[in-house]
């Protein structure tokens, strides 16, 4: 693994402002968070956080957790958030990486320098929201990046997220709704292990992760209409995986996929 270059100065001050401003609002909110595994978390080094993708704010509660041990994430995140007024000011300040929309070589590439730099870099292995709330098929990106670096690989699973905003039209205004953010223990590649091996193993830890996540939940649904937020396996409305995989396609078709 090339040696940690030291960390550039950059723009950390927004980004710890950033995530100052979603405390505020998250404590307005009167979210219920129940972070665990957060001592899974480097204190300092680099490191790989694969999350799974349910919400359009799974990025901030990822990013919540790990401030716990003082550390700010670099996400992967499509283009065209970037091309956002001011948004996508914010985004390069706080160094997250656009990821092109026909390919993500040049953000895999960006993912490196910035493990090499010892940082956290975040990514979603889904690389679009799940519309079952199960783990979709995972890209080999996280996965490659700690193979290549020698770098631990650490699985987070977050739920009730998507009660607040998520694919199509579902949002919630709704105060105290309880999120659960679970960090497993990091994966390490062992010294001939494929990427596709280790990318096997993150996806079973992180559905053990979040079977546990669903089981342990605080909140049941207020009524029928209300079942929507649950998988199709624990008696939700959610399309089941094969159908939820279809609308996914054609999704993907619409805004491009990630990690190819």
């Amino acid at each position: 693994m090339p040696a940690n270059r030291p960390r550039p100065a950059g723009r950390n001050g927004i980004y710890r402002f950033a995530v100052a401003t979603f405390g505020v609002l998250f404590a307005s909110m009167g979210y219920r968070f129940d972070v665990r595994g957060a001592e899974h978390l480097p204190a300092e080094g680099p490191g790989v956080l694969a999350g799974n993708h349910i919400g359009f704010l799974d990025f901030t509660f990822v990013g919540y957790a790990a401030r716990e041990r003082g550390r700010l994430v670099r996400f992967a995140s499509k283009a065209s958030v970037f091309e956002i007024p001011v948004v996508g000011w914010l985004m390069r300040a706080m160094r997250h990486i656009p990821v092109e929309r026909r390919s993500g070589a040049r953000a895999y590439r960006r993912c490196l320098d910035l493990v090499d730099e010892g940082e956290l870099v975040g990514l979603f292995p889904e690389a679009t929201i799940s519309r079952s709330w199960r783990l979709k098929p995972f890209k080999r990106g996280a996965a490659g990046i700690a193979v290549n670096r020698r770098v631990p690989l650490i699985p987070v699973i977050v739920w009730g997220g998507h009660r607040v905003l998520t694919v199509d039209g579902r949002r919630s205004l709704r105060r105290r709704i309880p999120i659960t953010i679970m960090v497993g223990p990091p994966l390490e590649a062992g010294p001939h292990e494929t990427v596709d091996a280790l990318n096997v193993r993150l996806r079973a830890a992180m559905d053990v992760l979040l079977d546990d996540a669903i089981d342990t939940y605080p909140d049941a649904p207020r009524s029928d209409d209300d079942r929507w937020w649950l998988p199709h396996d624990r008696g939700g409305t959610a399309p089941d995986v094969a159908t939820a995989a279809e609308l996914d396609r054609a999704a993907v078709a619409r805004i491009g996929d990630i990690f190819e």
